[in-house]
C-alpha cells in the first residue's frame, strides 16, 4: 500500500499514541505528536482517507479514531522502529537465561514466566519434538526371575528405562536372545514404523516371544511419542484483567479460558522461515483470539528440537518492545542449548 510521508505519520502517531492510553485519537493530539505543521482540518481528513483505506476505525460519530487491524498490520511491517533495549531489561533477561535450570520443562516454565512479568501480558512456552525421532538402542536387565528393566536411548540420546514384571521366570539367555532381536529388527525405525514392523513379527514368533516383544515396544513406542509432542506452559493470563480491553469480564473470559487450555496453544505453528511472527486479529483463526494479537518467537533446542515463545494480548500491544524481548530471550535460549548448558536427556528412576 502506498500511502504519503504524511499519512504514515499520521497512522504511527495515531497506532503508538492508542498503545499508550487505549484511548480513541483526536487530531489535536496527532498534531502534537506527529509534529506536523498543518491544521486540524488536514489531519482529520487524513485520517477519514485512512480510515476509507481500512486502516483506521471510528467507534464513534463524535469520536477520535483507532487502529484497525489492518493498520496494525501496516504498522508492523512498514512503521514501527525497532526497539532497543535497555541496560535493566537485558540485566533481567540475562539473570532468566543463567539459572541453574536442569531440567526441559523448567526451562520452558521460567521462560513463560520471565516474558508474562517483562510484558504485562499472558505469556506461554512451548517445545516440538524432533520430526524424525528414532531408538538407537534396547538394552535388558536382568532383576529377577521373574522381572526386569528395559533402557532404551533415542537417537538423541536421551534415556529413559521402566521395569517390567512378568508372570512367568524368565532366563538370563531368553532375556539376550529377546534384546538382540529388538536391536536387529525395532532400531532406527520411527514411531509410524514401529506398528508395520511389529505386525510383520507376529505373523511369524512364537505367541509368548511376541508377548515380550510387543511389552518392549509399546514402551519404546512411550518414549518416542512423549518425546515427539509438544510441551506447553502458560504465565500470566489473569494480566489480561489489568488491561482496559478486558475490563469486562464478559469479554476476558472466553480468552482466559482459551489460554488455559494448554492444546490450544500447542497447535500453534512453529514459524519456520523466520524467527519471529505477529498475528493480529482477525488473522489468529481461533474466535477467542479475534480481537486480540498474538507475538511469537522461536528458539532452537538442538536436535532437531524447536521451541516457542508466545506473548497475546490486545492488538493495542507495543509490538516494537514485545519483539525486541522476545527476539532476545528466543536467542539467549538457543545458545544455551547450544552449548549443552541445558541437559536434554530424561531419565526415570528405577
Amino acid at each position: 500500500m502506498d500511502l504519503s510521508d504524511r499519512k504514515k505519520r499520521i497512522l504511527r502517531a495515531v497506532i503508538e499514541t492508542y498503545i499508550d492510553t487505549a484511548e480513541p485519537v483526536g487530531s489535536k493530539l496527532i498534531m502534537e505528536r506527529a509534529g506536523l505543521n498543518v491544521s486540524s482540518a488536514t489531519i482529520r481528513n487524513e485520517m477519514a482517507d485512512l480510515e476509507a483505506l481500512g486502516l483506521l476505525e471510528q467507534p464513534h460519530t463524535s469520536a477520535g479514531r483507532i487502529p484497525a487491524p489492518r493498520g496494525y498490520r501496516f504498522y508492523v511491517n512498514d512503521l514501527m522502529e525497532e526497539h532497543r533495549l535497555s541496560v535493566q531489561e537485558t540485566e533481567r533477561l540475562n539473570q532468566a537465561l543463567h539459572l541453574k535450570m536442569r531440567e526441559l520443562d523448567r526451562v520452558i516454565d521460567e521462560a513463560g514466566r520471565i516474558v508474562s512479568r517483562l510484558t504485562r501480558y499472558p505469556a506461554f512456552a512451548l517445545s516440538s519434538g524432533a520430526q524424525r525421532l528414532t531408538i538407537r538402542r534396547f538394552d535388558l536387565l536382568m532383576v529377577d526371575q521373574n522381572a526386569f528393566i528395559a533402557v532404551v536411548m533415542t537417537d538423541q540420546n536421551s534415556v529413559a528405562n521402566k521395569l517390567f514384571h512378568l508372570s512367568h521366570d524368565l532366563t538370563e539367555s531368553q532375556l539376550q536372545m529377546l534384546s538382540t532381536l529388538l536391536n536387529a529388527s525395532f532400531t532406527g525405525l520411527t514411531l509410524e514404523q514401529m506398528t508395520p514392523q511389529l505386525a510383520r513379527m507376529a505373523a511369524q514368533a512364537a505367541q509368548e516371544a511376541m508377548d515380550m516383544i510387543s511389552l518392549e515396544v509399546s514402551f519404546a513406542m512411550e518414549v518416542l511419542e512423549e518425546q515427539q509432542s509438544r510441551y506447553v506452559h502458560t504465565a500470566g493470563i489473569d494480566n489480561l484483567l489489568s488491561h482496559p480491553e478486558y475490563q469486562d469480564l464478559s469479554r476476558a473470559q472466553p480468552l482466559m479460558t482459551y489460554l488455559a487450555q494448554a492444546e490450544n496453544l500447542g497447535a500453534f505453528p512453529l514459524p519456520h522461515d523466520q524467527s519471529t511472527s505477529v498475528l493480529i486479529g482477525p488473522e489468529n483463526v481461533h474466535e477467542a483470539l479475534k480481537d486480540s494479537s498474538v507475538v511469537l518467537a522461536t528458539y532452537d533446542m538442538g536436535g532437531g528440537t524447536k521451541g516457542v515463545i508466545g506473548v497475546v494480548g490486545p492488538t493495542r500491544m507495543d509490538y516494537a518492545t514485545i519483539l525486541a524481548r522476545l527476539r532476545y530471550l528466543a536467542g539467549g535460549l538457543s545458545r544455551l542449548f547450544e552449548q549443552n548448558q541445558l541437559p536434554m536427556e530424561r531419565k526415570e528412576d528405577f
